[in-house]
């Protein structure tokens, strides 16, 4: 099924019974370590699959700047690190456990400031209480006191609802870069055993969440939050109303990164983050930037 390196596989949902199982042993909490990220976002990072000869599974891509690759199960031996440092040039969502590794074999690691992923106390985010989140507490009630809404579980019974606020958020060609991502979720949640909630203003859907269990730290992951333009505070509505259903055994809630987009920053800062999953890029010495 999996290619052997240097050749390289395209990503398809009938690698799931093969990766799913190895990324579910994966406990880096970063966001992109899980089987549905690498596979929806296939296409805008030009990921393939690679298998090493000593049997490690290697992601390779491709960014704006240069190939790189990622190795979120295990690292390989030294000889075939060396090769895909030499032939791709750059590791991408390293690990705080792989930094450590690799800078006792050499490599220089930078942190990845843009990707470090946003945790939040999911009891934080549910209760919004005390001083820090007066603002948001405000918004969230001017929503409530102005709307009738009602929330649902987003099944595939919602699936033409969700694609309707997916396409009203996305509005003109200016926003919505993860847009052909999102929908292909939405089409292919159940496969991928995402889940998360759809809200209704009277019959109207506004809004949905979408998101799924990272493995070994109580935690998930929202990896799409869609709303329509035109409903204040609606945001911190959905926000507040999903992590207030998650199972209180998902102790965090991870909101990904903000890619350095400043406004986006912001807003994830606003809500008092507990801490991060930090990331790193690898270089070989010679290669560093």
């Amino acid at each position: 099924m999996l290619a052997s390196y240097p050749d390289s596989t395209e990503i398809s949902l009938t690698m799931r019974p093969l990766l799913h199982p190895l990324f579910q042993q994966v406990n880096s909490g970063i966001s992109e370590h899980t089987f549905a990220n690498i596979y929806l976002f296939r296409n805008t990072h030009k990921y393939r699959i690679t298998r090493l000869s000593d049997g490690t599974i290697a992601i390779l891509g491709h960014g704006k700047e240069q190939p790189f690759f990622m190795l979120p199960f295990s690292l390989p031996k030294l000889e075939l690190l060396q090769q895909l440092f030499a032939d791709q040039g750059m590791m991408k969502c390293v690990s705080s456990a792989q930094k450590t590794l690799l800078e006792q074999q050499g490599y220089l690691l930078e942190e990845d400031r843009d990707n470090f992923d946003y945790l939040y106390l999911r009891h934080d985010l549910a209760e919004l209480a005390g001083r820090q989140f007066h603002k948001k507490r405000n918004l969230v009630k001017a929503f409530v006191n102005s709307h009738d809404y009602t929330a649902q579980p987003l099944t595939e019974n919602y699936l033409h609802q969700a694609i309707e606020v997916l396409d009203a958020w996305q509005g003109d060609t200016s926003r919505g870069a993860d847009y052909l991502a999102a929908k292909e979720a939405l089409l292919r949640m159940e496969e991928l055993q995402l889940c998360g909630g759809i809200y209704f203003v009277e019959d109207t859907p506004v809004a949905y969440v979408l998101g799924e269990e990272l493995a070994g730290r109580g935690s998930f992951a929202i990896h799409f939050e869609k709303a329509a333009p035109g409903y204040k505070g609606l945001y911190q509505f959905i926000n507040q109303s999903f992590a207030s259903v998650l199972p209180e055994s998902y102790h965090t809630v991870n909101r990904e990164q903000d890619l350095g987009i400043p406004g986006l920053r912001k807003a994830k800062l606003s809500y008092n983050p507990t801490g991060f999953i930090k990331k790193y890029r690898a270089f070989a010495q010679e290669s560093a930037q």
